[in-house]
């Protein structure tokens, strides 16, 4: 039955003008786009409607599709309630956007791949020719700023097993994007540490990882 709440929503004047605000003439996609997945998502249609509006406008006002095949944003349910997440390559758009970026990027690590760390100055040494098997042992994310200043953070998967279980409150969920997704929650999560610790961030940015880390 929400689900039809939120489509009345999307039909309330002062809903329809603050998407169109946003977003112009895509509103009507968007907001189309936006029913749609609710009706199709049974967790979804359980949120309180307004609370899947409020997490909508705020990957509206971020520019970020919330088409799941794209991996940019969604909308999740917990409990009762719906709430923006970022993925990462919404991350990596909303990072280019600012022009401060060359390079971004993030890669799985498989059993092999990881040389050498050296604890002191965050560096590693990957050798990607050296896979010795299919396990992923962990995940890498990397930037160059335009100025030359250049980051490197890998994270094992036990360490984003840990973290996953101590932040996300959806960790544990059979239906959630941990379980369903492992890999770009992972991608994610090392993503948004390196960038939030050592990046270059627009205001963009700071909203959609306070949104995400609320």
């Amino acid at each position: 039955m929400n689900e039809l709440s939120v489509r009345g929503l999307l039909t309330q004047e002062n809903v329809k003008a603050k998407f169109q605000e946003i977003l112009k003439d895509r509103a009507a996609g968007f907001t189309a786009n936006l029913a749609v997945m609710v009706s199709n998502s049974e967790a979804l249609s359980k949120c309180e409607p307004m609370s899947v509006i409020s997490a909508a406008v705020i990957s509206a006002s971020l520019d970020l599709p919330l088409d799941p095949n794209l991996g940019f944003a969604a909308v999740v349910p917990y409990g009762n309630k719906a709430q923006f997440q970022i993925m990462y390559k919404g991350l990596n758009q909303l990072a280019m956007r600012t022009g401060q970026y060359k390079t971004i990027g993030v890669s799985e690590i498989y059993e092999g791949q990881l040389e050498s760390e050296n604890p002191l100055t965050g560096d590693y040494v990957f050798n990607f020719d050296n896979k010795t098997s299919s396990k992923i042992i962990g995940f890498a994310a990397y930037f160059r700023l335009l100025n030359g200043f250049e980051k490197t953070v890998y994270w094992p998967v036990e360490k984003i097993n840990a973290h996953g279980k101590k932040y996300s409150k959806s960790f544990n969920n059979i239906n959630g994007r941990w379980k369903e997704d492992f890999e770009a929650m992972s991608r994610k999560t090392v993503l948004k540490h390196l960038l939030s610790k050592w990046g270059i961030l627009s205001i963009e940015m700071q909203t959609a990882i306070i949104a995400d880390q609320s």
